[in-house]
């Protein structure tokens, strides 16, 4: 190999990001689950992906958890089950409504099996009535009662009557949750889907996700509840609420998500999309984090059509290879339109009568039942007055809180690395996990780089070259140049330079002199590509950020270099950057932490702050960066190692 053909020495010059961005992903794109070969790399990926949704959500960390308060009143006398309206504080002021479903004749010290519901986006949520469509249900047999009319409460019903306490809870803005609008915000300029809010990693999921976890809290608190038995199960909406809510907390000890789980349509709705939830991942995979416990879905003639060819494959493989085939299924219903209708439902009771070892002869069909009314699940009355604090004012105090609380967690580590490793230890891993997670990739996911010389230039004392330097398993094509000393020293300079900058490479001449060889990237890019405007997770919740892109570039680059370390040995690799530049040096340093190649941090971040960025479309927005330090936790990152 001639000296003059070496590609590790290069400057970046981006220009792939226009073809890059007319193929972003979207909730529609084909999302097939990501294989693994072992156990071991189960668990690996797993564990990325929690962390995925964690942030994603922005439960990560994870809000304190303050007193619920739960209030229960109301109870409403079945034949075998009673009905009573709750009422808890998922965050301080911020109520979670629902009704609460218990067995008759329990035996004194009998410990029995406890269900979440979450409803989904039923008309009028936990008050869903099928009206004038139901007299289709019974013609087709997707209904076999007149109480049927009413399925949500259905299920319910015949969950207690199979001896389980049920809990059915409103999602944020349905029936008695009245606080807060479910798809708009009340305050467009800082409030949710706004900038301020997002680059604070606050969003709809993440507030109706913490609003399970205290569900699931609420639910345990009761008395009787076996906590080895803890189910979930969900249709659409409530699916997607079903399989997140398992794929961060291990307390649910069974998951049914009704028609959502698919490689195609990810979820149509804000509060089913969260930035970084699917980067890299899909429903298929949420819905495996639920792996060893039981876990059973439903297709139907929607977008889960194809379950029994696109995801029950990679899921049953996934099982058996755990050593736990029995603990999924599948039960295609490909004759009815979406819906969690009798013949669904008799399909979960079975699969929860299987796995909580209730005993009832199969198959279980439901009876019928005396429907509640509006005035029988209404929770708030004149004795329990509904919360006045609601709209902008309950918006804002409610995002304030999530940020202060953040920020205390946050500082309260800090304050404490100078003098406590542990402390240190935690910021980093919280931190540099976020960072991490909001990349969207590691040194080993680069995988192979290919390399192909496009210019060769010889000058006074430095060799000018052009070529691709091509992520091969992200299928990323990077086009480099690079100023090569014919003095080289073994180190290797990086540096990204704005379009506006007069010199790509400040000092160049003198770098040279010293025998190093020079490193730029830039771009051309001002503006993000949105899948749609109103909210930036329609976007970032499928592909990464542009500043995740350029850190990309820059890790292609090093591995580039790397690889052909057995013929030219690169003994340090040093970042260099000014402004949004010295971010990505500095994001992309802490990602070769590990590396022994790792040289120095030479930035300077002026005034640069993910802060100051005002729109969605933005090339320098971050979701969550803000969140977690901006650029100062970024530098002291790289402090830490």
């Amino acid at each position: 190999m001639q000296r003059w053909i070496l590609p590790i020495l290069i400057t970046l010059l981006v220009t792939a990001l226009e073809a890059k961005d007319s193929e972003l992903r979207s909730k529609d794109s084909y999302h097939p689950f990501r294989e693994v070969s072992s156990p071991e790399a189960w668990e690996t990926r797993a564990a990325s992906m929690r962390q995925q949704v964690l942030v994603a959500t922005g439960l990560w960390p994870m809000p304190t958890k303050h007193p619920l308060h739960p209030v229960v009143h109301g109870l409403v006398e079945r034949d075998d089950y009673t009905v009573e309206k709750v009422s808890f504080e998922s965050f301080p002021g911020h109520y979670v409504s629902g009704s609460l479903y218990r067995p008759k004749n329990i035996k004194r010290g009998q410990k029995i099996p406890g269900i979440l519901c979450p409803h989904g986006h039923w008309t009028n949520g936990r008050y869903h009535d099928h009206g004038d469509k139901f007299a289709k249900e019974l013609e087709t047999g997707a209904e076999e009662f007149p109480s049927g009319r009413h399925p949500l409460q259905a299920r319910c019903v015949q969950l207690a009557r199979m001896g389980c306490v049920v809990f059915h809870y409103d999602m944020v803005g349905y029936a008695d949750s009245i606080q807060l609008d479910h798809r708009k915000s009340s305050m467009p300029e800082n409030g949710l889907f706004s900038v301020t809010a997002e680059l604070r990693q606050q969003n709809l999921m993440g507030i109706q996700t913490f609003n399970s976890i205290r569900a699931l809290d609420f639910l345990e608190g009761l008395p009787g509840i076996d906590h080895d038995r803890i189910g979930v199960t969900g249709a659409s909406g409530g699916g997607t609420q079903t399989f997140v809510l398992g794929s961060i907390d291990d307390r649910p000890d069974l998951l049914f998500p009704a028609v959502m789980v698919s490689t195609a349509m990810q979820g149509g709705c804000v509060c089913e999309n969260a930035n970084y939830l699917r980067v890299g991942a899909g429903n298929i995979d949420l819905a495996a984090l639920a792996a060893p416990r039981p876990l059973g879905i439903t297709g139907a003639d929607d977008w889960t059509v194809e379950i029994e060819t696109k995801g029950k494959p990679q899921l049953k493989q996934l099982y058996s290879m755990l050593g736990k085939r029995d603990h999924f299924d599948v039960f295609p219903f490909l004759n009815f339109e979406h819906n969690f209708n009798a013949v669904s439902r008799q399909a979960m009771y079975g699969f929860v009568n299987k796995h909580f070892q209730l005993g009832h002869g199969t198959p279980i069909k439901e009876r019928p039942f005396k429907p509640l009314s509006k005035d029988d699940m209404g929770v708030w009355t004149a004795a329990h007055p509904a919360p006045s604090f609601r709209g902008a004012s309950h918006e804002a105090a409610l995002l304030d809180w999530w940020a202060n609380d953040s920020d205390l967690q946050l500082a309260t580590l800090r304050a404490r690395m100078a003098d406590n490793a542990q402390a240190a230890a935690d910021y980093v891993d919280l931190v540099g996990g976020a960072w991490e997670t909001m990349i969207g990739r590691s040194w080993d996911e680069v995988g192979q780089v290919s390399h192909e010389l496009t210019l060769k230039e010889k000058a006074t004392d430095y060799l000018l070259m052009e070529g691709t330097m091509t992520s091969m398993a992200h299928d990323e094509s990077v086009h480099v140049r690079y100023l090569y000393s014919e003095d080289w020293n073994g180190e290797v300079i990086l540096r990204w330079a704005s379009p506006d900058e007069a010199e790509t490479f400040p000092n160049s001449a003198k770098f040279i002199q010293d025998g190093f060889a020079l490193v730029t990237f830039t771009d051309d890019v001002s503006k993000a590509t949105m899948n749609r405007p109103e909210a930036s997770a329609y976007t970032f919740g499928y592909n990464p950020t542009t500043f995740a892109r350029r850190v990309h570039d820059m890790l292609t680059v090093v591995k580039g270099m790397r690889q052909l370390s057995d013929d030219w040995d690169v003994t340090k690799v040093h970042l260099h950057g000014n402004e949004g530049g010295a971010a990505i040096a500095l994001a992309t340093r802490y990602l070769l932490r590990a590396q022994a190649f790792t040289g120095e941090a030479n930035v300077s971040l002026g005034d640069m702050r993910f802060a100051k960025v005002s729109t969605l479309d933005d090339s320098w927005f971050v979701p969550g960066a803000v969140k977690y330090g901006d650029v100062d936790s970024l530098l002291l990152l790289n402090e830490s190692f």
